[in-house]
């Protein structure tokens, strides 16, 4: 099985996700991977859930908070800016309480309160959690590619829908519970009923966002997530980790990547001893992954001569991921 023949056989996977360490690659597949189903005449949007996004370096352009960027046809690129998606829960909140309560003006404490939500700690990772959710239930694009966020913070945002849905089950039910008892001690005022009622459509309305993303992540039929190793000890042990706590959330693995493989030819040329060593040692690194995920391998990325950046460097890394005349 290689990776193209992944994509050729399971058409309706139209969720990918490339997950790893940090610093092993996986932004570039998630790259090229798109460039790739953008030249098979797919329209496709990568997007960052990494604060510390790097698909700008990678394209070229400046496209963090600016929505979805055009890069050449059929391909997509979005970068979150969390802080942007903040102020507009901000202005959302104050709209709100426009709209339901009438007031001319925010009162300075429900403003203080606003500010400083924002300020909470896990307020970015939710910011750009929603924004995910806006960005899937949109339905704009025939392939989502996600560039996900090193192993701990991905299993975070995996762990974040459940933890949301579970929440408004409990509040939801809480707010049909008050509303049951005003209705038995019959003192219900109209102008109640319907602000009880906005409250609870936004609630389920929420509920019902989550839903339709987190069941994505958990889709066989509809979603890929391929982990990005190298062969390295350390990062051959993470993903042992990171692949048994994935299969945890139900997300169902497609296969790995091997980056960054230094190129086993220049054995039989005149190389200094110290790259021989290191030859040697990722002989033995790659034969312990084939040992460890077996048919599961789908691909052996070759160390670049220089930066993936730019998109003839990023055409070259599709032809290696893919293989050429794709």
């Amino acid at each position: 099985m290689s990776l193209a023949r992944i994509f050729e056989e399971y058409p309706d996977r139209r969720y990918i996700m490339f997950g790893g360490k940090g610093g092993l690659g996986k932004t570039t597949f998630s790259a090229a991977t798109a460039y790739w189903l953008a030249k098979q005449g797919y329209k496709v949007l990568v997007f960052s859930v990494d604060p510390q996004a790097s698909l700008t370096d990678i394209f070229q352009q400046d496209i963090f908070g600016k929505g979805a960027v055009e890069i050449m046809p059929n391909l997509y690129a979005q970068e979150i800016d969390a802080d942007q998606r903040i102020r507009e829960y901000q202005e959302e909140i104050r709209q709100k309480i426009f709209d339901m309560y009438g007031l001319d003006e925010i009162p300075e404490e429900i403003e203080d309160y606003i500010q400083a939500a924002a300020a909470e700690p896990a307020m970015e990772e939710s910011a750009i959690f929603d924004k995910v959710v806006d960005i899937v239930v949109g339905a704009e694009y025939d392939y989502y590619i996600y560039d996900l966020v090193p192993l701990g913070h991905a299993l975070y945002y995996l762990s974040m829908a459940s933890v949301y849905d579970e929440w408004i089950d409990k509040i939801t039910k809480l707010r049909e519970e008050m509303e049951e008892y005003r209705q038995v001690a019959a003192v219900v005022q109209r102008d109640k009923e319907f602000e009880e009622d906005l409250i609870l459509k936004e609630l389920q309305d929420i509920k019902y966002r989550i839903n339709t993303s987190s069941s994505i992540l958990t889709d066989r039929q509809k979603t890929a997530f391929f982990f990005v190793i190298i062969p390295e000890e350390m990062a051959i042990l993470d993903t042992q980790k990171a692949a048994g706590l994935f299969a945890k959330f139900q997300v169902p693995l497609s296969g790995y990547l091997v980056n960054r493989v230094i190129p086993p030819e220049l054995a039989a040329q005149n190389i200094p001893e110290y790259l021989r060593h290191r030859l040697e040692m990722q002989y033995g690194y790659l034969k312990r992954i084939d040992k460890l995920f077996g048919d599961e391998v789908l691909a052996r990325i070759p160390e670049f001569e220089r930066d993936i950046t730019g998109l003839e460097m990023i055409e070259k890394m599709a032809e290696a991921m893919f293989g050429g005349g794709q």
